[in-house]
């Protein structure tokens, strides 16, 4: 049977995770109250030995854009050196790595949509504490997927329908960007999609690699809202 150690379990993706993964096999789901916290990187390493899982996916990070860049010391030890070690103890016993990025890896200029192939150059903290750990990912020999997302909701977490949700019961007038462009994607279709590619990365390592996840066109914050 399969085994699968799921981080994150309280977040948007790790909510829907918990649902898509089950029919795979047993799934153990961690958050931070019950051995799942990614500053404890000892801890980490001992739930994943202890357990032996057959994949690690993980669906925990640091998130806060704005906070990360007065405190990137937290930002880089949870989206890059925990990552790290997760990714080299997957190694060690042979799991698969399933690991969440994002588009903001890259610098967000331009009017076309990004490939994997494009060149990656991120202008914050968070952006650059979640390249370094896709980089740390890819050189530790461990097999491993990679999907990059973007603008995220889900019905648990918050999010930006939530909040402009929350604003607009209060609020008669709300001025929102219409520069920035993006695809909206549902955590439901994140954890789907996830688990329809761990088997066949199983079965075929030659699929491991970084893939871009999201939800088909695109809109504005301010259409958005």
């Amino acid at each position: 049977m399969m085994r699968i150690l799921l981080l994150g379990k309280n977040g948007q993706v790790g909510w829907e995770l918990q649902r898509a993964l089950a029919p795979l096999g047993e799934v153990r789901a961690l958050d931070r109250s019950n051995g799942g916290d990614l500053t404890d990187l000892a801890g980490i390493q001992q739930q994943i030995l202890e357990y032996c899982p057959t994949v690690v996916v993980n669906a925990a990070a640091y998130t806060a854009v704005d906070q990360a860049e007065s405190d990137k010391d937290t930002a880089d030890l949870v989206n890059h050196k925990a990552v790290e070690v997760i990714a080299e103890t997957c190694r060690s016993i042979d799991a698969l790595f399933v690991h969440y990025s994002t588009d903001y890896v890259f610098s967000g200029e331009g009017d076309q949509p990004w490939a994997e192939t494009d060149r990656v150059q991120p202008v914050n903290e968070y952006g650059r504490s979640k390249l370094k750990g896709e980089q740390v990912i890819t050189v530790s020999g461990c097999r491993y997927l990679i999907f990059r997302t973007s603008w995220v909701y889900a019905a648990k977490g918050n999010n930006f329908a939530k909040t402009m949700l929350k604003l607009a019961a209060s609020r008669e007038e709300l001025n929102i960007i219409h520069d920035q462009f993006g695809a909206p994607t549902g955590a439901e279709l994140i954890a789907d999609v996830t688990a329809q590619a761990i088997p066949s990365t199983l079965s075929d390592s030659s699929k491991s690699g970084v893939y871009h996840l999201v939800a088909r066109g695109e809109t504005t914050w301010c259409d958005y809202a």
